[in-house]
């Protein structure tokens, strides 16, 4: 169920894995643990994460450790045919992603993944977890457990237990600190802007560029627009936030008094209906719409396309719609990721921390599954900082240890 493979796609799929897996040392030094010590044996895990090179990269570091991999996307339009191609030809991983693909097929690819029968899920966005607590509970019998990478994941996550229907233990891997405070800040900051600008060509120096959401990825998104000499607006719905945002040196309004403003605008909320027929009339013509929202719901396609009179391909990645008013709005990727969907996600030196954390999880699941409850759970501290510890080691930083004096000292209070 993968692209049709060839010799040519293999190669390019490999080269760019090659490419990773060099730019990775966390994911190189757990590959070397996991194939001396192989802790994966017999062990069978599915994976439902953009399918790029990095993703690719740490799939084969699960197999070195003896584990049988089943890899699938997790958005129809982040899949690379050739890292997919590249990802099929190793020995004990199974690929089911094509780009492009319907939702239908899309669906249909998570499915083939989970008659996988796996142990572990490796989840972005919960569309896993979703199925195997709906229409595939027949596999929750064998599963131990899954560690959700995303923002939005969690919250679907959190949702279920909340209603008491969380039947397994799932990490919640975005909240560790060596996973939000650098993969959603640094990696969506840089790589959000890494895919508007491949895909326009346009320069964002001197424009007006409208951030909907000021957490870590927002932040991040704004930050990097600051150096590109952007001037930066922050909508929001969180007091405290509008606060921290207008505290950093952004305005901060409402979207109706953002949208006539406006050069660039993105999406970074994780909620719908961000962006409306109520806003999109009162734009600049030629507006730049984008997400870098888990799901494509935040700018309203189904509204441009309700009141749009023409709609065209502008550029590979955009479509221009057009008003009445004669103004044509332009969206790219369909409106949704925009680094991902229109560029190759985040920088591999990020990513390594984040999968990192991904593959000790499964580690920790493999060894403790026996004694965890059905939950969302923290990552263990002890992850959390080995993650933070090897990265410092690989750029060659040390950092300050207590003394046994200091140590008594703060546990004195």
């Amino acid at each position: 169920m993968t692209v049709l493979e060839n010799d040519s796609q293999i190669a390019q799929g490999k080269l760019k894995i090659a490419w990773a897996k060099a730019n990775m040392p966390l994911l190189n030094q757990l590959e070397d643990e996991f194939r001396r010590e192989q802790p994966f044996v017999n062990l069978r895990v599915t994976m439902s994460i953009h399918l790029e090179a990095k993703t690719a990269y740490l799939a084969t570091v699960l197999a070195a450790g003896g584990a049988s991999v089943a890899a699938t996307g997790s958005n129809p339009l982040s899949t690379q045919d050739d890292v997919a191609a590249a990802l099929a030809s190793y020995d004990n991983i199974s690929v089911y992603a094509r780009y492009g693909v319907s939702a239908e097929q899309y669906q249909e690819h998570l499915l083939a993944a989970l008659a996988f029968s796996p142990h572990i899920v490796i989840d972005d966005g919960g569309d896993l977890l979703n199925l195997l607590h709906s229409s595939c509970r027949g596999f929750l019998s064998g599963l131990w457990g899954g560690a959700e990478e995303t923002t939005t994941g969690i919250a679907r996550l959190k949702a279920m237990e909340r209603a008491g229907v969380l039947a397994c233990p799932v990490f919640a891997v975005n909240d560790a600190d060596c996973k939000h405070l650098f993969d959603n800040r640094y990696g969506t900051g840089q790589s959000v802007w890494d895919g508007i600008n491949r895909t326009t060509n346009l320069i964002v120096a001197g424009k007006t560029v409208v951030i909907a959401g000021y957490g870590w990825c927002g932040k991040g998104v704004a930050l990097r627009a600051k150096g590109l000499g952007a001037e930066i607006i922050i909508t929001e719905i969180d007091p405290v936030k509008a606060i921290e945002a207008h505290m950093d040196g952004f305005k901060v309004m409402p979207m109706l008094q953002a949208a006539p403003l406006g050069d660039i605008f993105i999406t970074v909320t994780g909620c719908k209906d961000v962006i409306t027929r109520e806003h999109f009339p009162l734009m600049k013509n030629e507006a730049i719409l984008c997400n870098a929202g888990h799901f494509d719901c935040e700018v309203s396609r189904t509204d441009l396309e309700d009141i749009c009179v023409t709609k065209k391909e502008r550029r590979h990645n955009i479509v221009g719609y057009t008003l009445k008013n004669g103004c044509t709005l332009n969206l790219l990727a369909e409106g949704r990721l925009v680094n991902l969907a229109a560029g190759d996600g985040h920088a591999a030196e990020i990513m390594d921390m984040s999968f990192a954390l991904q593959a000790l999880c499964v580690r920790y699941l493999a060894e403790h599954h026996d004694t965890l409850k059905p939950a969302l759970l923290a990552v263990p501290e002890e992850i959390d900082n080995l993650v933070a510890q090897m990265k410092l080691k690989s750029l060659g930083i040390s950092f300050d240890i207590l003394t046994e004096e200091q140590t008594r000292y703060l546990r004195s209070f």
